[in-house]
């Protein structure tokens, strides 16, 4: 039996930034990983799913190039083109991933891991021991439990096609469906999107979600809500058939699942270290990561807080300081936690939605503007830019920042830091405009 200071089981964001830190801090440590390196980020999560959003700002591009002067000729699309260079890329990755553990002295093997007790876990019947123990082992798509659920994909299977469908039905309403259904349109695929509830993004700000769902529908998506799938079958030509509770039937030639995730640590063996998980798979900490059981953690999607990449590493790297640099008192704020969703047109948002800030405070006041971009000014596609401030007692400090539209997800970063520092409307106010953007907008409500 092999002895380290720490053991991160799983080798994704968090469990390698976490084992990253510890090594830099002088701590001998392990990471175990069944897949491949990077986890749901690199390989089936943010990284591809960008990639295949900027190919869709690509093609959007291209239709708006005539609005300033460009006769463009029938570009072509190659999906099966872009997979390949998509897939080099991620392997990439994986080998740099791979390189930082060997260059910062982190053991890795890879297997499942299953705890024997609170301080020893197996791998491929090897066994290893260490006083402190982190379990990152992330999350996996769910699929519903309906005949022909398996005919479909789910997010994982949206990154294996090997072409692109012409017709496809997006279930879900969350970040994720939302997400896919944008790409699949902008590329060219006629996307049908079915949703159990009324709205997109429930719980998201309510001007969010409201000018994510116009522009999405005017942009060509169909969205059907109150609509749950009851079957699907494979017809004689190929095509899918889904069938719907309200009588309503579609054929489509992908159907994708974006209906929500689960935390792996089904095959952990938790009882054998005295945790427990919910129905769900998540397993509860504390405000430092702690488990119930002493010299045990966790981090990430399975803790089911902000299931973010930035805020597994965040919370890694926390916990790697509080265990081996001696900050006893160091761990991750959860509050203002800024998020963006690569839809189309992105979104950007750090804390409080407004109906959230309602009913904390008393007194709240709320500033919003609507209205072109620069860019669109010369293109037919028009969509809006929406912005919202969220401001909280008699010094107006802003407690929430939510953007819609062209560049959200880059101009949101440095209002989030605003924000995280407890900035007032006046500070915004005081603060020069950078003219002509759509980030000027924030600065210059009224």
């Amino acid at each position: 039996m092999k002895t380290y200071d720490y053991i991160a089981i799983g080798g994704g964001s968090g469990g390698v930034a976490t084992a990253r830190r510890a090594a830099e801090y002088g701590a001998r440590a392990l990471v175990v990983e069944a897949a491949r390196l990077g986890g749901t980020c690199v390989n089936v999560g943010c990284v591809p799913k960008k990639v295949m959003w900027y190919a869709s700002n690509i093609a959007q591009t291209q239709r708006d190039a005539p609005g300033y002067g460009f006769s463009m000729s029938d570009m072509a699309f190659d999906w099966a083109a872009l997979k390949t260079r998509r897939d080099a890329y991620i392997a990439r990755l994986n080998g740099i991933y791979g390189n930082m553990l060997e260059k910062a002295g982190v053991d890795v093997v890879r297997g499942f891991a299953r705890f024997v007790d609170a301080h020893t876990i197996e791998v491929e019947g090897e066994r290893f021991t260490a006083p402190h123990i982190v379990i990152a082992t992330g999350g996996r798509p769910v699929v519903p439990d309906i005949p022909g659920a398996e005919l479909g994909i789910d997010s994982d299977g949206f990154f294996a096609l090997e072409r692109q469908p012409r017709r496809v039905a997006v279930v879900g309403a969350g970040y994720i469906a939302v997400e896919l259904a944008g790409v699949f349109n902008g590329l060219g695929s006629e996307v049908t999107m079915l949703v159990r509830g009324a709205q997109l993004l429930r719980p998201f700000d309510a001007m969010l979600r409201d000018e994510l769902l116009s522009q999405m529908q005017e942009d060509g998506v169909r969205i059907a809500f109150g609509t749950q799938v009851r079957g699907v079958t494979r017809q004689a030509d190929g095509a899918l058939r889904v069938d719907c509770d309200d009588g309503e039937t579609l054929e489509v030639d992908a159907l994708v699942w974006a209906t929500g995730r689960r935390a792996n640590t089904d095959k952990l063996d938790l009882a054998a270290a005295c945790l427990a998980a919910d129905d769900k798979g998540v397993i509860a900490t504390d405000a430092f990561q702690n488990t119930s059981v002493p010299g045990i953690y966790a981090i990430g999607d399975i803790t089911g807080r902000a299931e973010l990449t930035p805020v597994a590493i965040a919370a890694g790297r926390r916990l790697a300081a509080r265990l081996f640099l001696n900050q006893p008192d160091s761990k991750l704020d959860y509050d203002n936690i800024p998020t963006v969703i690569f839809s189309h047109p992105p979104i950007g948002t750090v804390g409080l939605t407004e109906d959230e800030a309602r009913s904390r405070h008393d007194d709240v006041k709320v500033y919003t503007t609507r209205f072109t971009g620069m860019y669109h000014a010369l293109t037919e596609h028009r969509p809006k830019t929406a912005m919202k401030l969220v401001c909280a007692g008699p010094d107006e400090r802003i407690v929430g920042a939510h953007v819609i539209g062209e560049g959200a997800d880059e101009m949101l970063q440095g209002f989030a830091v605003a924000v995280k520092m407890g900035a007032r409307k006046a500070d915004f106010d005081d603060t020069i405009a950078i003219h002509p953007t759509s980030a000027e907008e924030f600065v210059t409500l009224r």
